[in-house]
This record gives structure tokens, C-alpha cells and sequence, in this order.
């Protein structure tokens, strides 16, 4: 029954039993201008969207005059059929279209596309063909890319300028992918693999961008030398200067991993040395097991207890007592929800866990001060109270390392305050008054803070580490502050006079980043991309584009119609598609010292035995 539904499926999808007689008038040849003459019928297979797979007849004509061109006999076949077809192949571009679309836009697996092609279109194809029209895909992509860039640079001239958002991603450092943005419209404008981010990789890239769609009105980048030194070269060949923007997160980011990351790794280890997480959690285990069935009232009298006003500060006895000493040391455990799930440097857990270990041991001693009669409560009180003795007892030396880190992450704070990076309301890039005026106040409250900082930083003393703290963030604030700012943009006619503001992180970068990995392991169904890195084409970054509305219009006026551009861009050569000459060419740059393939050369045991040889004969 499967296989007969499958196969009336198929026959009601196409025309796969239907002889379709292709046979258009005959054209005058390229060369002299005679009308060609009949060569030959010829028969094929064709697959489509629209007509599924389907059988023809077609008929070709020759030049009467045998006129030649690059060595051939000048030809001519179906225009028609050449605007559905890809060159010297059965496939249609909406095929390859539709694989494209699905593959590097809604990130779905080969097997999910073959599957869902046979289905609703009755088209049979193997993953093999999938993957190898998902790489012309992308070779068409890139081509109508640079083919609508006049049209592309003609929108962003009527926004009155762009900013351009400059960044690099990669797995494990392979892989490295150098992204373009255009801020304001948020399309992807080029995409390159580089070996490494350097200087010398980098510039090119933003040369080229300028080149085909005028130059920035500002660059947004990160903090790192490759990208300063890019941006800076490329600004000193401009006519007019342009601001070349730090982003303001990486900058944060910056100052947070120098200024706590050496104290929160000592942290870390300390906490680890005393082995006190994992006492915990056998503790509270344990603590689970004695109440065994119990625990349901237990948490009953628990949510009682913590709903008294209790000035006296006493653990109950029984089984809320037990509940409660249990709850306690799970508080402890459940130190990350202090955190923001920002990560590093903006969340520092084990410092909340260390603030967290120190409010219970005062919580305990106050607790012990007026011991539970219940004699089973009080031992399980002292027990997580020993279990903490290592924080209330500096040993090993907690208070040397917890209480520096404190106050550098105080002046983080400050810091993070002044940035206002968190700051987010509902008038953001619709209000753009309210924006200028918050820019201005961001700007007043670092400098105030700078200021301050200045002024508080201890000349002598046993303050050193402040001192070296205070020193740390004035020396990035020296060094990155006059990329600060500069932000607000003057448009000029005929946009509309006015100004507008480029973002002030390149979070609009970041998060692109993270759809494609976020695409690509659901693609691949691996968390580590190393290797799939390494093989995505640059490419596949342009595909983003086509989620935007006003890209689509303007490269080829809406999805429904992708194919026909794609065909247009074979139009000046019909016999031979513009992925012809890409098929062999290497767009992978090479950016890992031991790579996949390199490794297999590596491993062959002809590499060993050749040293090994040649070892010998020394």
C-alpha cells in the first residue's frame, strides 16, 4: 500500500509519463546572422517546483553557415527550457532555490530536505545532490550579490550614509569568518574566510566593501589589534575622516577579564581545595534520605517557618527543622542565581558563592546562639555550619582573595552603571532625542567617573591592589576613550537633513553570529562546530540577507522569484552556468595549523616511515 500511494504521489506531483515537445522557432545564429537550421531532436529529463520531474523532446538547431565559437559549433536550444533548467543538468533553479532556502536559511538537515522534496513535490533526489545544489546555491547567491550591488549601494545612499559593523567568529580558532554589516539596514555586505584576524586579512575585506557600496559614514569594531589597525588604515585613505566606534560591550568586557579574572580564578581553586561544593551536595543528599517520606510535610513546614516574622532566629524541630537546615545549604548550592546568565565578566559565581558561604555562616552562628531542642536538628545545624568553616575560618585564606575581589567588582559595577549598557527602554531607535540625550549622559557619567577614580586612587599605602585596580581601568579608559564616543551620525540631503545613531555595541554582529552557529548545530546536531566551521562557505553568511524584506526586493523582488534571477545570471551564456567556474576552485582559506585534511596526510604511515628513514641514514 506504501509503495502504491508513493507512486500515485509522484504521478499526481509531475508530468513524469507526459512527452513534453519543446521545439521554438528557429533563431539567426550569433556569428553571421543566417537563420540556423534543425541539428538534431534530442530527449531528456527535467525537474521542477512547478511541473515536477517530466520527460522532453526537445529540438536543437545549428548554424546553416557551421559558424564557430570558442571551438564549437554555434548552437541553439529552448530559451524557455534554459530559463528553467540549470546548464548541462535535469534540475531546476527553483530546485536549487528551494534546497538553498532551506539549507542555509531554515538550517534543515539534508535528510529533511530530500524528504520533504519527495512529499510534497514528488521529486526524488539523494543527499549527495542535495549538498552539491545547496554549494551552487551559494555560488548564485554571491553572484546576484555583486550583481545588485549598484542597487544595493543606491538604497543605503537614500538612508543618507551607512556604519559599517566589522567582525570575525570561528570554533576553536578554525574556521575564521569575517563579516561586513551594514548597521542601519542590518544586511551582510561581505563575507570572507581569513586565516587569522590580522591587519593584513582584514583591510581588504572593508576595501572591497567600500568599494561596492561607498565608503562608511563610521566602523564599529571590537578591541583588538587586528581590527584597530584595519580600521585606522582604511581611514587614513579616506578623503574625509570618519569615526572608527569601540564597542562599548567588548570594552567593558575588556576591563572585567583584566580587572577579576586572576582573583576569580583563585576563588575558584580555593572553593575547589576545600572541596566544600561537593560537601555540600552530599550533605544535603544525605539530609534528603534521613527525612525519606517526610519531605513533602517537611517543605509544608518549611514555607510556615520562612512565613513567620521570627526575631529570635530559631530553627524549628522535627521534620521542618531538618527541612530547614536542608534548605539552607541549598540556598548555598543555588549561588548562580545571583547571576544574570550573562557570563563572565558580568557574572562572577564563585564570588557569590563566597558572599553566600559568608552570609550563612552568620546565619548559622545566630541560628546556634539559641540551639533546636530537637537534638537530630542541631547536629545537622553543626554539621553544615563545619562544612562551612573554611570560609569563617579563612583556611585555606578565603578573606585574602574574596575581599580585593570584592571591591575591584564594586568598581566594575561602577563602571557598568556609568555604560548603562543594560539601560534598555521601549523608545530605543524610535525616540531619537531621548537617545542623543542618553549618549550624552553615558558620556558625562564616565567622564565624572574617571574623574572620581582619579581622585580616590591611593598614592601610597598598604592599598596596593586598589591602586593597581584603579590604574587598570584609567589606563583602558586612556587608551580606548576617544573611540568612545561619536556615535550621532549628520544625514545629509537627500535622506533628510537630521542625524542619526549608530549602535553603540556590535551586538547586531554578535547575535548573527550566533544564529548561524545556533542554525548549524541544528543542522548537524553537533554542539562543537570545529569542523563544520571549517567547511561552511563564506557564502553562507549572504543568505541571511534574504530573512530581510527590503534586501529581497531589491536583489531579485521576492523569494517567489529568487529562481528567476538566478536564471538571469546565466542568460549571457546559456550552455554553461556561472557555478561551472567555481566547482574547482579552493574558497577555503586554510586556518587551522593541524586541519582535517592535513591530518590525514599527516596520519598516512608513508609520513612516518619517510622520517624514520630519513632518520636513519643520519
Amino acid at each position: 500500500m506504501r509503495s502504491l500511494h508513493d507512486r500515485y504521489q509522484k504521478q499526481a506531483h509531475g508530468l513524469e509519463d507526459v512527452m513534453v515537445t519543446v521545439a521554438e522557432p528557429a533563431r539567426m545564429c550569433s556569428v553571421c546572422g543566417i537563420r540556423m537550421r534543425v541539428q538534431k531532436t534530442v530527449r531528456h529529463t527535467g525537474v521542477t517546483l512547478a511541473h515536477g520531474s517530466f520527460r522532453i523532446r526537445e529540438t536543437v538547431y545549428v548554424c546553416a553557415s557551421s559558424c564557430k565559437k570558442e571551438g564549437r559549433l554555434v548552437t541553439g536550444r529552448s530559451l524557455n527550457l534554459a530559463k528553467l533548467l540549470l546548464p548541462k543538468s535535469v534540475v531546476g533553479y527553483d530546485v536549487m532555490a528551494h534546497v538553498g532556502l532551506e539549507r542555509f536559511v531554515q538550517h534543515r538537515q539534508r535528510e529533511e530536505i530530500r524528504a520533504d522534496l519527495e512529499r510534497l513535490h514528488g521529486i526524488a533526489l539523494s543527499t549527495g545532490e542535495i549538498s552539491e545544489l545547496g554549494r551552487r546555491f551559494l555560488t548564485y547567491l554571491e553572484a546576484l550579490h555583486r550583481s545588485s550591488a549598484p542597487a544595493l549601494r543606491a538604497a543605503l545612499e537614500t538612508d543618507g550614509a551607512w556604519p559599517l559593523h566589522i567582525d570575525a567568529t570561528g570554533e576553536d580558532g578554525r574556521g575564521t569568518l569575517l563579516v561586513a554589516f551594514a548597521g542601519w539596514r542590518r544586511w551582510v555586505l561581505g563575507a570572507w574566510k581569513v586565516p587569522t584576524e590580522r591587519a593584513e586579512f582584514i583591510l581588504p575585506g572593508i576595501q572591497s566593501v567600500a568599494a561596492s557600496f561607498g565608503a562608511p559614514c563610521a566602523i564599529m569594531r571590537d578591541l583588538g589589534r587586528a581590527m584597530k589597525e584595519a580600521a585606522d588604515e582604511f581611514v587614513r585613505s579616506l578623503k574625509d575622516p570618519i569615526p572608527v566606534l569601540a564597542c562599548h560591550l567588548h570594552f567593558l568586557s575588556d576591563i572585567g577579564k583584566d580587572l577579576l579574572e586572576e582573583g576569580h580564578d583563585k576563588l575558584r581553586n580555593l572553593f575547589r581545595k576545600a572541596a566544600l561544593l561537593p560537601h555540600l551536595r552530599a550533605f544535603v543528599r544525605q539530609q534528603g534520605r534521613n527525612l525519606g517520606e517526610s519531605i513533602e510535610p517537611g517543605r509544608d513546614d518549611l514555607r510556615l517557618w520562612l512565613a513567620e516574622s521570627d526575631q529570635a532566629h530559631r530553627i524549628p524541630d522535627g521534620v521542618g527543622g531538618i527541612t530547614a537546615v536542608r534548605g539552607l545549604a541549598q540556598w548555598v548550592l543555588d549561588y548562580r542565581a545571583d547571576g544574570a546568565d550573562q557570563g563572565f565578566p558580568f557574572d562572577l559565581p564563585y564570588l557569590d558563592l563566597y558572599h553566600r558561604c559568608l552570609q550563612l555562616c552568620g546565619a548559622a552562628k545566630a541560628f546556634l546562639r539559641e540551639p533546636p531542642a530537637d537534638a537530630k536538628v542541631k547536629n545537622s545545624l553543626e554539621k553544615l555550619r563545619q562544612i562551612l568553616r573554611p570560609v569563617e575560618c579563612d583556611l585555606p585564606p578565603f578573606t585574602s582573595v574574596g575581599v580585593p575581589l570584592s571591591k575591584r567588582a564594586e568598581l566594575f559595577a561602577e563602571l557598568r552603571g556609568a555604560l548603562r549598557l543594560e539601560d534598555k527602554h521601549a523608545t530605543a531607535g524610535i525616540d531619537l532625542e531621548r537617545e542623543v540625550k542618553k549618549l550624552n549622559d553615558v558620556r558625562s557619567a564616565v567622564e565624572t567617573l574617571t574623574a572620581s577614580l582619579r581622585q580616590r586612587r591611593p598614592e601610597r599605602g598598604p592599598a596596593k591592589d586598589m591602586r593597581q585596580a584603579i590604574d587598570l581601568i584609567l589606563s583602558h579608559l586612556d587608551r580606548h576613550g576617544p573611540h568612545l564616543w561619536g556615535h550621532v551620525i549628520a544625514i545629509a540631503q537627500p535622506a533628510g537633513a537630521g542625524v542619526r545613531l549608530v549602535d553603540r555595541t556590535n551586538n547586531v554582529l554578535e547575535s548573527f553570529f550566533h544564529t548561524i552557529k545556533h542554525g548549524e548545530r541544528r543542522r548537524s546536531g553537533r554542539k562543537i562546530l570545529t569542523q563544520d566551521f571549517e567547511r561552511l562557505p563564506p557564502a553562507a553568511a549572504l543568505a541571511i540577507n534574504l530573512t530581510h524584506a527590503d534586501y529581497v526586493e531589491i536583489v531579485c523582488g521576492s523569494l517567489d522569484r529568487l529562481a528567476d534571477a538566478f536564471a538571469q545570471l546565466d542568460a549571457g551564456n546559456r550552455s554553461r552556468s556561472i557555478a561551472a567556474a567555481t566547482k574547482h576552485r579552493n574558497t577555503t582559506v586554510e586556518t587551522a595549523s593541524l586541519s582535517t585534511l592535513d591530518r590525514r596526510l599527516v596520519r598516512n604511515s608513508t609520513m612516518g616511515d619517510r622520517i624514520f628513514a630519513a632518520a636513519q641514514n643520519m
